[in-house]
């Protein structure tokens, strides 16, 4: 073979295998650009921590599944998109949750977005207060019981309520009405409302419209004008469009991992965690479909009582 002929194949052989190689490393670079970043070893994230709530969509509780508890504030691939001038991005809700009686903490970016769109998870701070809300994505039989002691110690609290569980439990949502609870939004279909504000602010709409419409039908009253994103999911727009729609969004100060039928706390552990984060002005999450809330809630309504706290609603939150 011509020599020059073996020295230009062997350069050419040589640069096409670099540009692959070079090609093949931007993808991986491309790749991985679009994963999202964990910051949850960060210094200023790594004390805070996300409990949500499952997927409750279908109401099938063989579908629900543990979410990861250290989480850091987090945002789709760090992408941030505008609809007329309020932010898109999806983000979980979080906080820094204290032992030493004090309220559990948000960073300054996320107080000022709860003042700006009438937003909570606390109440008023300086006094012994406390807000005990619960969940309802399906019915696990505890319900009643709930209920049972909450009359029993003159205590009203908040539940939060998706169309599918208005429809299949009309009873209890005449119970808790009749009580003097407050039955408040939790969506038709339990889905993320920051994924939902990007589709329009009919579709956002029709998700707390459905629910009220259910709401009004079974107990001939109109909703109370409070609402909690399913999973604790939002955005700056969602936030917005629920303001526009006359609702207060209400997270939480407190919550913990007992939404899983089969992997329940102990009663020992719940009421420990309960109690050594008990503050003042704190919006309390439980779900309904814990067999260990059910059992251990007289214990800890008593011993709120005994501590001088008092249970409020909702609608004692500051204005």
């Amino acid at each position: 073979m011509d020599k020059k002929f073996l020295s230009f194949f062997l350069v050419f052989s040589l640069s096409i295998t670099s540009c692959y190689r070079i090609i093949n490393k931007s993808k991986k670079i491309s790749v991985a650009a679009n994963k999202t970043i964990s910051l949850e070893n960060t210094p200023k994230f790594q004390e805070y921590i996300q409990v949500t709530e499952p997927e409750e969509s279908n109401k099938n509780k063989s579908e629900i599944s543990p979410i990861p508890k250290e989480l850091s504030p987090k945002e789709n691939n760090f992408q941030t998109s505008k609809t007329n001038n309020f932010n898109t991005t999806e983000k979980d809700w979080f906080y820094k949750p204290k032992k030493d009686g004090t309220p559990s903490e948000e960073p300054p970016e996320v107080l000022n977005i709860l003042k700006k769109y009438s937003g909570y998870y606390l109440g008023d701070t300086s006094k012994k207060e406390i807000y005990l809300t619960f969940d309802e994505g399906y019915e696990n039989g505890y319900t009643s019981k709930i209920l049972d002691v909450l009359k029993e110690n003159n205590v009203k609290a908040a539940f939060f309520v998706t169309t599918d569980y208005i429809n299949r439990n009309k009873d209890l949502i005449k119970r808790m009405v009749n009580e003097g609870h407050l039955v408040c939004n939790h969506s038709n279909s339990h889905p993320s409302m920051a994924k939902v504000a990007l589709k329009g602010k009919e579709k956002f709409e029709e998700e707390f419209t459905l629910t009220e419409k259910a709401f009004e039908e079974v107990t001939g009253t109109k909703m109370p004008k409070f609402f909690r994103p399913p999973m604790g999911k939002y955005s700056e727009l969602s936030m917005h469009y629920t303001q526009e729609l006359g609702y207060k969004t209400i997270f939480w100060s407190f919550a913990y991992k007992d939404w899983i039928p089969e992997k329940q706390p102990s009663h020992e552990y719940a009421k420990k965690i309960i109690m050594e984060r008990t503050h003042n002005g704190g919006i309390f999450l439980l779900h309904a479909v814990s067999k260990t809330n059910a059992e251990i809630l007289d214990s800890v309504i008593k011993e709120w009582k005994s501590k001088g706290f008092e249970l409020k609603t909702l609608n004692d939150l500051p204005q």
